[in-house]
């Protein structure tokens, strides 16, 4: 009989066991997966903040939008990183939509990629930042349907070097890249001939001098790079609304694709 009561007693342990696991697998999983999942919004910008500590604090405010389309069905989405100038510097991410790719998404919802643009900081200048620029967008695509294979690199005046930069010290990352009116490091572009680059100019820039541009995609044609140099005429240092506006730099950019790994 105290054979018979034990056995019992093991059974009625073990599926109460059973039934603890399968609650905290079946209900508390699925909960804590369902935070994790990034919510939704479609052909709107929304503010995000990224922060990751990595030997010192990373972090930035920055503007995501996604395509109308987006999540509708399985299917990857280019991303374009976007890389403002100087005077949009601060802690207003208003001011970053005032120029380039966040302004057209403003008011085209189908604007066709997942279009990331970080505010730097006051006291901060885009080419020092690359170690956050990285870490930003490691952690976009890895929350978001990005296809890893385009990933395109874009920005003005600041944001132009930082372009330049960025796409210097991480050229697997990108299938292509648009700086304007910035400036690099001619002697490295080595390391990023194999990435498409279309460079944009005005001839009269005041503040960034044209030869900046043309010392990089000259050196880039030296080393058998992909590059071109589109310079307006007439332009002063608003080289950058005339490029944003035309829809060649898009079909451009989605024509490229890194190659797999």
């Amino acid at each position: 009989m105290c054979q018979k009561v034990r056995e019992l007693q093991r059974r009625i342990i073990l599926t109460f066991l059973v039934f603890l696991l399968m609650f905290f697998y079946g209900c508390s999983g699925p909960e804590e997966q369902i935070m994790k999942r990034p919510s939704v919004r479609r052909g709107v910008q929304r503010s995000e903040v990224f922060e990751k500590t990595v030997n010192r604090t990373l972090s930035s405010r920055y503007l995501l939008f996604l395509p109308a389309g987006y999540g509708e069905k399985e299917q990857k989405w280019p991303l374009m990183l976007f890389l403002h100038g100087a005077g949009e510097r601060g802690d207003d991410l208003e001011k970053v939509k005032l120029h380039g790719p966040p302004k057209i998404a403003e008011k085209k919802k189908d604007f066709p990629f997942i279009l990331v643009s970080p505010q730097c900081s006051e006291d901060k200048w885009w080419p020092n930042e690359i170690d956050m620029l990285t870490n930003l967008l490691d952690d976009i695509v890895e929350r978001y349907e990005v296809d890893e294979e385009r990933v395109y690199l874009t920005g003005l005046s600041m944001g132009g070097y930082g372009a330049w930069r960025l796409v210097t010290e991480e050229p697997e990352r990108f299938a292509a890249a648009a700086p304007i009116c910035g400036g690099g490091i001619p002697a490295l572009a080595e390391k990023f001939k194999d990435v498409p680059v279309w460079a944009f100019h005005g001839a009269k820039d005041g503040v960034v001098p044209l030869k900046e541009s043309e010392d990089m995609v000259n050196a880039l044609k030296a080393c058998g790079g992909q590059v071109k140099l589109t310079v307006y005429p007439d332009a002063e240092h608003d080289s950058w609304t005339e490029t944003y506006n035309n829809e060649e730099l898009y079909k451009w950019f989605l024509s490229q694709r890194r190659a797999k790994k």
